[in-house]
């Protein structure tokens, strides 16, 4: 896959770009409906014997747009929402700079610069997206603007039990801890990556060892709690629990919040290791013990509920 970084104004004409099938949006969470809209394209451009391309904005609209937004999480930042594309099967990525500038483009200018410009031949979108100053440009009114030439399809809206599949409905089931409910409308676990680095150690000394994971800060960390995880390191897969909190029974330091995650079955080194941890039930809220001899008695209930889990879901 090929990774085009662009912003506005940018050089780039029809004549240095091969023609594509393109599927337009914001992508966030990289969700079934945004899947969706990716394998049409994707398939079109396979009917039609040309590249399938994507194209993105970062960063969010909203920390340009929003005065006191300085910055967003992300259910798949960057170079996560980049992997995903290419294992979609996308040829050609168009990651275009959201800034000022860029938001002050009128429709037709918008479509003239960063499609027809791009050798982009068909236009593949959600029912909402739009485009241009003040979003004046939708897939109701995109005719009046789009040149002749250029074809355009409109998904319509995905539904799941009834209700749309939304990045918004993804990150308030992040912030209520229901990873189930994510995972369905992901159709995959939720995941983030980060890298193991030197904690306390002392999960090591009351028998329950932890991976102290120093996460990247663009994504968005589910509720407060105990968790059942699956996670990756060394390209090999465990089952395990992790917390989510302020290690409110030796710390309470309620500025940081930490997250570690006891692996079972799991003796290696991997401090500076990357890990990917996949997020796949909420247990318990995060509870303050009046001793030690509490907290292992309730890790070891921890410890018997995450296996059951695993083991009433069948997990490899």
């Amino acid at each position: 896959m090929k990774v085009v970084s662009l912003h506005h104004p940018h050089t780039l004409t029809k004549e240095t770009q091969p023609e594509s099938v393109a599927a337009i949006g914001f992508f966030d969470g990289v969700h079934l409906g945004h899947q969706t809209v990716i394998r049409k394209a994707v398939d079109i451009a396979k009917k039609q014997n040309i590249y399938s391309s994507v194209m993105f904005f970062d960063p969010h609209p909203s920390v340009v747009l929003q005065k006191d937004k300085t910055d967003v999480q992300y259910i798949t930042p960057l170079d996560h929402k980049i992997a995903l594309m290419e294992q979609l099967g996308v040829d050609i990525l168009y990651i275009v700079r959201f800034d000022k500038e860029l938001s002050k483009l009128l429709p037709n200018q918008f479509l003239d610069q960063f499609i027809d410009r791009l050798n982009i031949v068909h236009i593949v979108a959600g029912f909402d997206f739009t485009f241009g100053h003040k979003g004046a440009g939708n897939m109701n009114n995109i005719s009046d603007y789009l040149p002749k030439n250029i074809r355009y399809d409109v998904i319509s809206k995905q539904d799941q039990e009834n209700e749309k599949i939304s990045s918004t409905r993804i990150r308030e089931c992040l912030a209520h801890g229901d990873l189930q409910e994510v995972e369905r409308l992901l159709g995959r676990p939720y995941e983030t990556v980060g890298e193991v680095v030197h904690g306390d150690k002392r999960g090591r000394e009351i028998g329950y060892p932890t991976a102290n994971i120093n996460q990247n800060n663009d994504y968005i960390i589910p509720k407060i709690g105990i968790y059942a995880v699956e996670v990756k390191v060394n390209e090999e897969f465990y089952k395990g629990m992790a917390s989510i909190g302020y290690n409110p029974t030796f710390k309470d330091d309620k500025n940081i919040i930490r997250i570690e995650v006891n692996l079972f079955e799991f003796q290696d080194d991997i401090y500076g290791k990357p890990i990917h941890v996949y997020w796949k039930k909420y247990m318990r809220d995060e509870v303050k013990f009046t001793s030690v001899d509490a907290l292992i008695e309730q890790l070891e209930e921890d410890e018997r509920q995450t296996r059951e889990f695993f083991k009433n879901i069948g997990s490899k």
